[in-house]
């Protein structure tokens, strides 16, 4: 009779509960075993060297995010940081040329006060707000006028020597016209001949003497001074420096170009000085020639006669 064993399908081992209490037993045994003989100790050492790579495989996705995440959270920072610090270095660099703007100021208001003080004629401290609109003149606009005493003719004068000359009054402003000014002229004097002569503004940024003979006694770098004959001026007020003398025998005057001893273009504030005082009034010119033209006629007819 042949032998019949039933299908792997009907076979039945042990039953579920029992191969979990014998895992259980196992397991139990093993950790006992190992927690007091520490036999597994080498195995678990080689399972964690064989798993490493793969925990860094898995770690790496994880680990780029976040490094990235810090980069650019980082980027963001380091440009907020620096914009924040340009931001300071404009303030800074703006602070420091203001320091510098009031430190000349505060120099230049010392010394224009040290010049006040040396002018024998009262005098007014003013401020240039801002240039006249004609592009081809040299005018500025003063912050003083008729009610702070300034008139019409005054001089302006600064430090270092003449600025120009009062040429408009309102109540509150005037009109200073620079002595580089093409219409502007000034009696003059050269100190180390005492050549007496005009000096005329040439309109862009210099002056010149004119109506010298071309063997005039001037040479580059004589002090020019006002020689104060036009009853303006002051004398001796540093007014210009010759900067060259230019001679032709085929003209009959020299070209002598002359570089403004004052700051004519440069600062802020001048001193407007007051009128002259003690002047002896100028003779009636008109009177003189009109009398001179009737005794001329007197005569004339003294002679007919």
């Amino acid at each position: 009779m042949v032998g019949h064993s039933p299908p792997p399908f009907f076979k039945r081992g042990p039953a579920p509960l029992a191969k979990l209490v014998f895992f259980v037993i196992v397991s139990l045994a093993l950790l006992i075993s190992d927690l007091n003989l520490r036999y597994l100790d080498a195995f678990r050492q080689g399972l964690s060297v064989l798993a490493y790579p793969l925990q860094m495989a898995a770690a790496t996705p994880a680990d780029f995010v976040r490094n990235a995440s810090n980069y650019f959270s980082s980027l963001v920072r380091l440009q907020i940081e620096n914009k924040e610090l340009k931001s300071r270095q404009l303030q800074g660099a703006e602070r420091l040329l203001r320091l510098d703007q009031l430190e000349q100021e505060n120099r230049h208001l010392r010394a224009l006060l040290e010049a006040r003080e040396r002018q024998p004629v009262k005098s007014v401290v003013a401020e240039i707000m801002y240039t006249a609109k004609d592009p081809f003149s040299r005018k500025v606009i003063l912050d003083k006028g008729d009610q702070a005493g300034i008139a019409a003719g005054q001089a302006v004068v600064d430090e270092s020597g003449v600025i120009g000359q009062i040429t408009r009054v309102f109540p509150m402003q005037s009109e200073l016209t620079l002595l580089t000014d093409k219409d502007q002229a000034i009696p003059v004097m050269i100190v180390r001949s005492g050549l007496r002569a005009v000096l005329f503004g040439s309109g862009n940024g210099l002056m010149e003497l004119r109506y010298l003979a071309a063997n005039a006694d001037v040479q580059p770098g004589d002090k020019v001074v006002t020689s104060g004959l036009d009853g303006v001026f002051l004398a001796g007020l540093p007014v210009a420096t010759v900067a060259k003398v230019e001679r032709d025998q085929a003209q009959t005057f020299a070209r002598i170009p002359c570089l403004p001893a004052a700051g004519v273009e440069q600062f802020s504030h001048v001193l407007v000085l007051g009128h002259r005082e003690n002047l002896p009034p100028r003779p009636p010119e008109a009177e003189v020639i009109n009398k001179g033209k009737g005794a001329k006629g007197r005569k004339a007819k003294a002679g007919k006669e």
